[in-house]
């Protein structure tokens, strides 16, 4: 049997963009890019990122993905855009080093689960539910009424679990002590210099310092060395029309909202 020729990418580096909040959808775009990267031997991965986070299992998916790429030999470096945050951080400190613009708004490291309490505005208009249940717990977050102190306590120490996860990556991809972590791990927000200050970021810089530092990791002429981009998400149809971006950013809001309602993230939401 004849094996095809996989195509080798040694004198360019890969380039991936992460734009938008972070859910399953993006998990399957950046795992297939990343396992063509892996076939085709690309020596470094510029990852760009503009996300405020997102859920918690796609996150981590794409974390320990960039920590596989990188056991083989591909060096991974962060370009954080207008805003890398929360999960955006999570999936960044899994890069071997991390380039920020100086305004560029990160942190907001930490866990936030919602829920919403319709239950005065359905008794107002006569809407009640029935609930047949296995266990007391089984409706928790249900949104006829109110939590228990109970559910609270459940919740919180979900949350507190999610939360130590966090930190201990971000300890972990910058080479802090978690003491260090829980310090500004606060769900606060930084500037890109205020993050270098802290150790989240290494370097000032835009994406071309970033391409740069990439191309010196993996021994490249950081002059010459361009990027394939791989993983280009379909393009949206309301965005081809006027004024249809805005509406798609308005709709896609409103169905994180719902569709996310009562789901453990990790997301910056002013």
């Amino acid at each position: 049997m004849i094996w095809p020729l996989r195509r080798k990418s040694r004198k360019r580096m890969a380039r991936i963009i992460i734009d938008g909040p972070i859910n399953g959808a993006t998990r399957k775009i950046v795992l297939k890019a990343l396992r063509q990267i892996e076939e085709r031997e690309f020596p470094a991965l510029l990852l760009r990122i503009d996300s405020p986070g997102g859920t918690v299992g796609d996150s981590q998916e794409i974390h320990e993905a960039l920590l596989r790429l990188r056991e083989k030999g591909c060096h991974v470096v962060a370009s954080f855009g207008n805003i890398s945050a929360s999960g955006g951080v999570y999936v960044g400190v899994a890069a071997d080093k991390i380039v920020a613009n100086p305004g560029t708004i990160t942190g907001s490291i930490g866990v936030i689960l919602r829920g919403n309490n319709l239950s005065k505005l359905l008794e107002r208009i006569g809407i009640r539910f029935e609930t047949v249940k296995s266990g007391v717990f089984k409706d928790i977050l249900s949104p006829d009424r109110a939590l228990t102190a109970e559910e609270r306590n459940l919740l919180q120490s979900l949350i507190d679990s999610s939360y130590s996860q966090f930190v201990n990556a971000v300890a972990k991809g910058r080479q802090l002590s978690q003491e260090k972590v829980y310090e500004f791990a606060d769900g606060r927000v930084f500037t890109g210099e205020q993050a270098k200050e802290l150790g989240l970021v290494d370097e000032i810089g835009d994406e071309d310092s970033a391409r740069r530092l990439a191309a010196k990791l993996a021994g490249l002429d950081e002059d010459k060395a361009r990027t394939v981009t791989l993983g280009n998400p379909p393009k949206k149809l309301l965005g081809l029309l006027p004024g249809g971006s805005i509406l798609s950013s308005f709709l896609e809001s409103i169905t994180w909202e719902f569709s996310n309602s009562g789901h453990v993230l990790w997301l910056y939401k002013p």
